[in-house]
């Protein structure tokens, strides 16, 4: 049974997108890689949820699932709306999935986004990035596609000055080759550079995304993310361990407001980057914390506190960037992206739907 907050969400997201945006999606086949992650998880849900009234037809779904493979997964299994298949994005040929070549919408998202697990697995995230988005282009350049959507990131702005904080899309960033965060920042700069020349040389409808601290519903808790991190830890009724001294600062841009920005760039059917996130508040790390005790005293009778410690981890906080807040001014004018939940009500939200769904909808 879906959680509340999930119906709630769902209609926020479907609510964003204009009519115009809703009809591209009329008949459509949707080829989606990194299914089974956290962006996996809303994006499949909200297409279930809402694939009668998007006139929808079919959604083939493809993951390697080397971090586990979910129940939430197993079910969605059931719905004849779904083609899932286990599928390595960097070894696997995508033309050896059936259908794929009748894909009009295409996201590739087969990454490891987690700090902690993409330097555990630095190659095989560098890989995907590179060589798996590679192979997609390649096989979708000469087909009549309606839209490409690659997931970049923020952290390919690195650790910008104060002069570029909100950042923009035109800041090239300060970013570090050879650290300990080079897999992920380097190979989704790369990953920018194929998408710009092959849509120049293919005219392929390739929209870039470079999302800004996405958080909530679809998130799995184990994560190893702060705002996974503090959610588990509300969830467990423990303090919340904040692994520095607090003071970098992000803006936290929820799910159903970062998915309605993500869909309005697949479907604007040309080439273009964007930011996607929410430009305000941007808050301290130990601020959010308070967040989350607040909001946890609320939906599960926190009784906990924040508290500060260090990693054992040494490259823990190694090129970790001091703040991050996006200019949103171009998706705001070109797509007219308006995001609108405040951290604080975002943090309840989340903590509301763990507290409505099993366990294996937000740990496994």
């Amino acid at each position: 049974m879906m959680s509340n907050v999930l119906k709630n969400d769902f209609n926020h997201t479907y609510n964003g997108l204009s009519p115009e945006e809703r009809e591209k999606l009329n008949g459509a086949t949707l080829l989606i890689t990194g299914c089974g992650g956290f962006l996996g998880y809303y994006f499949m849900h909200f297409f279930q949820d809402k694939a009668t009234a998007l006139g929808l037809k079919k959604v083939i779904a493809l993951d390697n699932f080397m971090l586990g493979y979910p129940a939430w997964v197993k079910k969605l299994e059931q719905d004849p709306l779904f083609d899932i298949q286990k599928f390595d994005i960097i070894t696997d040929k995508i033309e050896d999935v059936e259908g794929a070549e009748n894909a009009d919408f295409i996201i590739h998202m087969a990454s490891i986004a987690s700090p902690v697990f993409y330097r555990q697995y630095p190659i095989e995230t560098l890989d995907a990035n590179i060589w798996g988005l590679r192979s997609l282009l390649d096989f979708y350049k000469k087909k009549k596609i309606k839209g490409f959507l690659f997931y970049s990131s923020s952290e390919l702005y690195g650790n910008p000055d104060a002069d570029h904080v909100p950042t923009s899309e035109e800041y090239y960033g300060y970013v570090c080759a050879t650290g300990p965060r080079a897999c992920y920042d380097e190979s989704k700069r790369f990953g920018e550079t194929m998408c710009m020349l092959f849509a120049q040389k293919y005219n392929m409808p390739i929209g870039v995304a470079r999302p800004f601290n996405n958080y909530g519903p679809g998130m799995r808790i184990n994560d190893k993310r702060v705002p996974a991190d503090f959610a588990l830890a509300i969830k467990e009724n423990r303090d919340i361990e904040i692994l520095s001294n607090g003071s970098p600062t992000r803006t936290f841009c929820y799910i159903a407001d970062s998915i309605t920005g993500y869909l309005k760039i697949l479907l604007h059917g040309t080439y273009d980057y964007f930011n996607i996130g929410i430009e305000s508040p941007e808050i301290s790390i130990s601020q959010l914390a308070e967040y989350y005790v607040e909001a946890g005293k609320e939906v599960f009778g926190y009784t906990g506190k924040v508290v500060y410690a260090t990693s054992n981890d040494k490259d823990y906080l190694t090129n970790n960037p001091q703040r991050r807040c996006p200019n949103i001014d171009k998706a705001r004018r070109i797509l007219h992206y308006s995001p609108s939940i405040p951290v604080h009500e975002g943090v309840k939200r989340f903590l509301g739907f763990i507290k409505e769904s099993s366990e294996e909808e937000y740990k496994w």
